[in-house]
């Protein structure tokens, strides 16, 4: 299972019925967290979200709005006896940025490890979450996120026993590793069924439409999509901003076929974009208005 909450859906500034740009994504005990805008431990809390099993921060990009939470979030996290290492992820300066924002948290009980994203597309694997970042097209340079769960296919167990293989040895090989049995490899391939479908969220906010987002959000179970604008009148100002539409967002969901998705990240001008779904739903039907503390429980295919 992968639970998904947004913290906060607001662009620019936080309002009080819309906190600022954040989501996190919980797997086998381990958090992710993309962005961190003013707010997002409020959020948290209000949603019972904990902050200490947070392993990995991913930022899309350094806007204000998108990362000025982090300070108070590390305390929160020193404060709730956090000591293992956290990884953050995030475009060129990231290690620059984070540790300016640290000045006023400059003693925390756990290390902070960096990776820096340096190519249009990257990989990064941390326990059992694939974490794929894929350039987007704002005024500064900006990543989108795929949070991929992979799945291996079933154990053969006839396949095993008619290999002779030992039970001790099945463990590893389910787990991707070739063993060694009476002076022969063995290879996980031989014991494996084919590879199930997996889980995959698909994340990007502050851009205009490209062809990566389209191509990353192919067949996602949930898409979470920005949506800046509302109002058909506001693509010139889109265009100007490098921010979206829900027309847009609209498109962009009806070429890639995810399952579901949700537009974040609305204008602070934008009181109610309730008013303004159809502009995304002519184009997608599965469209929907992100909230902040809004929730979804992906499954498995065969556990639905």
């Amino acid at each position: 299972m992968l639970d998904i909450c947004l913290l906060g859906t607001g662009g620019m500034m936080p309002l009080p019925y819309r906190y600022l740009t954040s989501l996190i994504v919980r797997f086998g005990g381990s958090s992710v967290l993309i962005d961190c805008g003013e707010g997002t431990q409020v959020t948290a809390k209000k949603n019972g979200i904990a902050m200490k099993p947070i392993d990995v921060i991913c930022f899309t990009h350094y806007h204000a709005d998108h990362i000025s939470g982090l300070p108070g979030l590390l305390l929160s996290m020193g404060n709730s006896e956090r000591t293992e290492p956290v990884l953050f992820i995030g475009p060129k300066g990231l290690q620059r940025v984070v540790n300016a924002l640290r000045i006023i948290a400059p003693e925390l009980p756990f290390e902070l490890r960096f990776h820096e994203i340096r190519e249009n597309e990257e990989v990064i694997e941390n326990k059992g979450i694939r974490i794929r970042a894929f350039r987007v097209n704002h005024n500064v340079t900006c990543y989108g996120y795929n949070i991929e769960i992979p799945r291996s296919g079933k154990f053969n167990v006839e396949n095993a026993k008619a290999l002779g293989l030992p039970v001790q040895l099945w463990n590893p090989l389910q787990k991707g590793n070739a063993v060694e049995w009476e002076g022969k490899t063995y290879t996980p391939d031989m014991v494996m069924g084919k590879d199930r479908k997996g889980l995959k969220v698909t994340y990007c906010t502050d851009t205009r439409p490209t062809p990566s987002i389209t191509e990353a959000a192919r067949d996602a179970d949930l898409f979470i999509c920005e949506g800046m604008y509302g109002e058909p009148d506001k693509h010139e100002k889109a265009v100007e901003h490098k921010h979206m539409t829900f027309q847009e967002a609209g498109r962009i969901a009806k070429e890639a076929q995810p399952k579901e998705m949700w537009l974040t990240h609305f204008s602070p001008a934008m009181n109610h974009p309730e008013e303004f779904i159809d502009e995304a739903k002519k184009f997608f039907p599965d469209a929907k208005i992100g909230r902040d503390g809004k929730k979804r429980t992906l499954k498995f295919s065969e556990e639905e």
